[in-house]
């Protein structure tokens, strides 16, 4: 593979925390977040990413200002262990660059805090579609060329590293080689079985791309 494209929310940085933690716990926190990835995953063109999280806490009996509490808290997000050191590594073989289902501002921020040099940070908003819209994908796989004198690469020469089963399925039908970044071990629901292999850490990556 000649490049890799990542989930941001998922994949590189535990969100899952932030949103219990507002929620008040996991229970409520999960039921909250898989309302909003549902929503998500099904809306098509973007609007604006507060209001589909608002929403979602709305329909699971959540106040609607938990949206507003995540967007002030948002520089809490912690990646998951190791992964700046990781992916500054595959850096050095290869360009990376993330497509995530957020705000253009949420999004630059949230890659931030991966520290990891990103040719590219695609976001819904920039994009104008939610994944698993392809053209989220297509465009992550065209940010992998940004600031260089090379055309990107193709679709089937780059690695797509999803950070949940919906991802999974829709980087595939992108045309997307996938991998499935699962550190917290949740159900695939079958998803898992389309994907090139599951990983629990990382650090898995580098063997993948030897």
């Amino acid at each position: 593979m000649k490049a890799v494209l990542f989930d941001l929310l998922s994949a590189l940085i535990d969100s899952w925390s932030l949103w219990d933690d507002i929620a008040g716990g996991k229970e409520p926190g999960r039921r909250w977040r898989m309302e909003y990835l549902r929503r998500t995953y099904a809306r098509g063109a973007y609007v604006p990413y507060l209001d589909l999280v608002a929403d979602s806490a709305e329909a699971v009996g959540m106040p609607r200002v938990f949206a507003d509490e995540l967007q002030r808290r948002w520089d809490e997000l912690a990646p998951w262990p190791r992964a700046g050191e990781v992916l500054t590594e595959l850096a050095r073989e290869r360009p990376l660059a993330v497509a995530t289902n957020c705000s253009e501002a949420m999004g630059q921020r949230a890659a931030a805090l991966v520290g990891a040099p990103f040719r590219a940070v695609v976001t819904a908003e920039s994009a104008g579609f939610y994944k698993p819209d392809p053209r989220v994908y297509h465009a992550g796989v065209a940010g992998l060329a940004a600031g260089q004198a090379v055309p990107a690469p193709l679709t089937d020469e780059v690695l797509f590293v999803a950070g949940s089963p919906l991802d999974i399925k829709g980087a595939t039908r992108a045309g997307l080689t996938v991998v499935w970044h699962n550190p917290t071990r949740m159900s695939g629901g079958g998803a898992e079985k389309v994907a090139l292999s599951v990983i629990h850490d990382l650090r898995e990556l580098h063997s993948i791309l030897a």
